[in-house]
């Protein structure tokens, strides 16, 4: 792909400063997502969890008062928006159970799934474009909702519900690394004060379980921000020399992603060399890269919302020492044969059978040794892989048997701070009836492959 015009650093084309500094600021890159999946998509989602409710299952989208930077771009909590498709603020949710066999109705007279949207204001559509509104003309057909209500009635509905229900269903908060609080505590508060003699379950396991198969549009989406993050990486392979700033591999990295219709980053980019090549999600990116580091490069491009999450370790000069070598095929071995085992009905569970993770941790640990002959298991610190998807994170659960249309990430990593040597290799695979999909297979994982490809890129630049 060719790249806008920079400047020339230390041997290397890098993007311009100021394109630095906005990509790693992270909000000016950030645009509304390009696509959606046709409104069935959704609908059909909602029926799913229509059948598995028995209670009224009720949310709230992000109001857009989450975040107050000035460079902030609206995008939408990841569970309504798998129910709904829709991006905009303000916006209310709630679905019905589904009637029982034979049910042709129940006490309930209104209808079995509204979705809520702010009133139209000409005047705030000045400043922010136009939005959604109940009032338009050809709103249902554009929701996929037969009843698109006003915002500002959901609570005269809510109440009207408990008339009928006695208890509810909505996502209850808990904190998290990642998660939606305080915007969960905020939804359950007003439902408390709409309907206080209401109990509120948990609806968000339920919602989450539906999330970990995907749809064939959201294959489609995760290919196109895999693809895109794909790019990415070889740029960075090409690039990559001493005496670049790891921002700089981070905003090139990005500049791609952006000019390929990537609307923003599926999370911070993680480069990082020598020293904190060790720091799983390392984010400061102001090292001056030298020629003896090893460079952790862990940068996912996000498309039409879902994320991918690629990570590739490389030699800073273009050469892998013997040692850093080593290390590598330690933890590249151990990825292969993880793919050798990979199929549906095995599981990431630290133990057990069909546990993937022991069989990476066992070949890591019976291959190489640190500097004082111990053995390698100990650095290898994290687990062996996530689902990926709206999240880079999506949710999942590390024991659940994978199953067709799951996608994951594959993920062994070896950590020697004694060394600063750190070397994680990560991939994104689809599992199939069969086997797997990898994904993103054209990168290379094989360091020869890998050292031809920067030998390339430094002949290139030095023309």
């Amino acid at each position: 792909m060719k790249l806008a015009m920079g400047f020339k650093l230390c041997g290397a084309r890098v993007a311009p400063l100021g394109m630095i500094l906005v990509s790693l600021a992270g909000g000016l890159f950030a645009q509304q997502r390009r696509e959606r999946e046709p409104t069935e998509a959704y609908a059909a989602r909602r029926a799913r969890l229509a059948a598995r409710a028995d209670l009224p299952v009720i949310l709230w989208g992000f109001t857009g008062r989450e975040e107050i930077s000035q460079a902030y771009v609206f995008a939408q909590e990841d569970n309504f928006y798998y129910l709904t498709g829709h991006n905009e603020e303000l916006a209310g949710l709630i679905i019905l159970p589904a009637l029982k066999a034979g049910q042709t109705r129940d006490t309930w007279d209104g209808p079995r799934e509204i979705l809520f949207l702010p009133a139209k204001n000409p005047q705030k559509e000045k400043w922010n474009g136009v939005r959604m509104s109940p009032s338009d003309p050809d709103i249902s057909p554009r929701t996929g909702f037969a009843s698109v209500q006003d915002f500002a009635t959901m609570r005269a509905v809510v109440e009207k519900l408990a008339k009928t229900y006695r208890d509810f269903a909505t996502i209850l908060p808990y904190e998290q690394e990642t998660g939606g609080y305080p915007h969960e505590k905020a939804v359950v508060d007003w439902l408390q004060l709409a309907a206080p003699q209401a109990k509120l379950k948990d609806i968000r396991g339920v919602i989450e379980s539906l999330r970990m198969t995907k749809s064939p549009g959201e294959i489609g989406f995760l290919r196109k921000a895999i693809d895109l993050s794909l790019d990415a990486h070889l740029e960075a392979l090409k690039m990559m020399r001493p005496g670049l700033y790891e921002y700089q591999i981070a905003a090139r990295m990005v500049e791609v992603h952006a000019m390929g219709g990537s609307e923003a980053e599926g999370y911070a980019p993680i480069v990082g060399a020598g020293p904190n090549s060790v720091a799983l999600h390392y984010d400061r990116l102001d090292r001056k890269i030298a020629a003896t580091d090893i460079v952790v490069v862990d940068v996912g491009a996000q498309y039409s919302g879902y994320s991918a999450d690629i990570t590739r370790t490389i030699p800073a000069n273009g050469k892998f020492t013997p040692r850093q070598r080593e290390i590598y095929d330690v933890v590249l071995g151990a990825q292969n044969a993880v793919f050798a085992a990979l199929k549906p009905g095995m599981n990431f569970c630290k133990s057990g059978n069909g546990s993937l993770y022991k069989i990476s941790f066992e070949y890591i640990n019976s291959h190489g040794k640190d500097l004082h002959g111990k053995k390698l298991g100990q650095y290898y610190i994290h687990g062996l892989g996530h689902n990926i998807g709206l999240d880079v994170h999506d949710p999942g659960e590390n024991c659940k048997p994978l199953e067709p249309g799951m996608v994951v990430t594959v993920e062994p990593g070896i950590y020697i701070p004694e060394e600063n040597l750190g070397v994680r290799i990560e991939d994104d695979v689809l599992i199939t009836d069969s086997g797997y999909e990898l994904l993103s297979k054209r990168l290379p994982r094989d360091t020869n492959e890998i050292e031809k490809i920067m030998a390339k890129g430094a002949a290139t630049t030095e023309k």
